[in-house]
């Protein structure tokens, strides 16, 4: 496997982290230095560590994960997305009061956005392709493409204002539908 084609694959894996770091950004999060690097950071992680997590299981056992694996992803960016609108519509609500870029919330959506490479992890072992090289590069271009994302996203959401959120949700959740229509098809 050549470069070009790692920095392809790394591109792919990286739009879901890149969606959610523009939107937890432009909904109001990820405005300082620090939770911009922590949300990019944790994507570019989790990016890495699922290939190679994927890689090691090897076949017998991913086999039995992927048949639920997309139901997870479509769960968690529901979940979370969900909470987003609700808390759009009525601020009152402490619906998604929560920094995504801290916490739990911030290993659902790392997890939900990386469950892919997992499977990505086990089509390199199939191939007999060293993981490593391939997962430094994916968790790289991830964690780069998901801190300009976060850029943007500061921009838009200085011009949208608070209401982002109640997009960001639906972002997520048609992240989530994506994925699960993709595998059941």
């Amino acid at each position: 496997m050549n470069l070009i084609e790692i920095i392809i694959i790394a591109i792919g894996l990286a739009m879901d982290a890149s969606a959610v770091s523009l939107v937890a950004a432009a909904s109001g999060f990820a405005q300082d230095s620090r939770s911009s690097f922590r949300l990019a950071f944790h994507f570019g992680l989790f990016q890495f560590l699922m290939p190679v997590l994927g890689w090691l299981l090897g076949i017998s056992f991913v086999q039995y994960f992927s048949a639920y694996d997309h139901w997870i992803a479509f769960g968690l960016l529901t979940y979370v997305g969900g909470r987003m609108i609700r808390s759009g519509w009525n601020p009152d609500i402490e619906g998604y009061a929560r920094d995504p870029s801290r916490g739990f919330t911030l290993i659902l959506l790392s997890l939900a956005t990386s469950i892919d490479a997992l499977a990505i992890g086990l089509s390199l072992a199939m191939l007999e392709v060293n993981i490593w090289y391939p997962s430094v590069i994916i968790g790289i271009i991830t964690a780069s493409l998901s801190f300009i994302s976060i850029l943007i996203g500061r921009k838009i959401g200085a011009l949208i204002g608070k209401r982002m959120e109640i997009f960001g949700g639906c972002i997520l959740i048609i992240i989530g539908i994506r994925i699960l229509v993709t595998h059941l098809m």
